[in-house]
């Protein structure tokens, strides 16, 4: 790894202040001496960056612990980074609810908020709704507005880099929705837009039961499943965004579509109608026949179209979240299933953070963000004296 030299000094004391403070934000709290032994740097180098960080706000100094055991003199000063010198939020727009959460710079979340709205609603009414949303739960948690130094948000769709939803069928109005330029007149800091399944993928790497898996798909089971999936532990969004639209397999052998298939009338469910297809698992609960076969029909195409990235993809964890993931029993037909078509079989499991999984996930595109801006380091240096 190469070294800086005296050749840019503006660089190096932005690396220094990176290396210091991402030493006290792993730390609850630390000395100098202590952050001097874990960052390599010299006390003085230290003792100046600390001093520059609080002026910018991101550190203070703590109050001495009480009842603690002093030596002679004065105790050491202690500091800590400050969660609490900026906000994020999280938010999410679906068919029938808005929600946004609200944390610190430190992911911990503050406080959570959801409304419902029309699947009927266009665009400008789902977005009225959720910045209504937006304005209650910082109203309630006493934040203000320019606290905030990122925004991610995340829809369904596919999702160009600028925010642009370049496909979305899922909602009014939202095919070439200029998302992120829309939303930006809300903020004035970035706003960060991504496809609902990618960002609940990265929500159960960070706090659901992928934490412990770098190579993972995440199926969001609906009529129309969408799938994120993460390689190495990054998200893979694919040339255009359009990675993991699994609900389109159907198209490649002109098969039924999903609410043809979960139909016990001979006509096709309304492709947002939570509340008939909750009727029709329902009912195959209860045992009746029609149903029964109808659920099959679905979770049979459900798994074929998992399968379908399992071989793609190779990966060690598969979670299913959606509202597919209350099924009874929708795990074994699935790994039953993975047997019959993959040379490997991936562990498979149910969400761990359910609903919460794409705002969830769409917080921590946002701390991402952040932190890339407070603690990133150019690879090709190291930290000097």
């Amino acid at each position: 790894m190469g070294r800086l030299t005296g050749g840019d000094p503006s660089l190096l004391r932005r690396i220094n202040s990176a290396v210091v403070l991402h030493a006290l934000r792993a730390a609850d709290c630390a000395t100098l001496t202590e952050v001097t032994r874990v960052t390599g740097l010299s006390r003085p180098t230290v003792e100046g960056v600390v001093e520059d960080l609080i002026e910018a706000g991101l550190v203070v100094e703590t109050a001495a612990e009480e009842g603690a055991a002093r030596r002679q003199g004065r105790p050491a000063r202690r500091f800590r980074f400050r969660a609490e010198a900026g906000h994020l939020l999280g938010l999410e727009i679906g068919p029938h609810r808005v929600a946004a959460l609200l944390a610190d710079l430190d992911g911990k979340v503050l406080g959570a908020q959801a409304r419902d709205v029309e699947e009927s609603a266009d665009a400008d009414e789902r977005l009225e709704r959720l910045r209504g949303a937006v304005a209650e739960l910082l109203r309630r948690a006493g934040v203000p507005r320019s606290s905030l130094r990122a925004v991610g948000v995340a829809t369904p769709g596919i999702v160009e880099a600028d925010g642009t939803v370049r496909l979305g069928t899922a909602l009014p109005g939202w095919t070439g929705l200029p998302l992120g330029e829309r939303l930006s007149r809300s903020f004035k800091c970035p706003v960060l837009v991504e496809n609902d399944a990618n960002a609940a993928a990265v929500a159960e790497h960070w706090k659901g039961c992928a934490t412990e898996s770098d190579d993972v798909v995440y199926v969001l089971a609906g009529l129309s499943p969408g799938a994120g999936a993460l390689i190495g532990g990054r998200l893979h969004r694919g040339f255009g965004g359009a990675a993991g639209e699994i609900g389109a397999l159907h198209l490649l052998g002109r098969e039924a579509t999903p609410e043809t298939l979960l139909s016990t009338t001979g006509r096709p469910l309304h492709p947002l109608d939570e509340q008939a297809v909750a009727q029709v698992f329902a009912q195959a609960r209860e045992g009746d026949r029609r149903a029964g076969a109808a659920v099959d029909r679905f979770l049979q195409r459900l798994v074929h179209d998992v399968a379908a990235l399992v071989l793609a993809l190779d990966p060690e964890l598969v979670v299913i979240g959606g509202w597919a993931a209350g099924l009874d029993g929708v795990l074994e037909p699935l790994r039953r299933e993975l047997e019959r078509y993959c040379l490997r079989v991936p562990k498979v499991a149910l969400s761990l953070l359910g609903e919460a999984a794409v705002s969830m996930g769409a917080l921590r595109l946002a701390l991402d963000h952040v932190e890339k801006q407070l603690f990133a380091v150019e690879g090709t240096v190291t930290a000097r004296r």
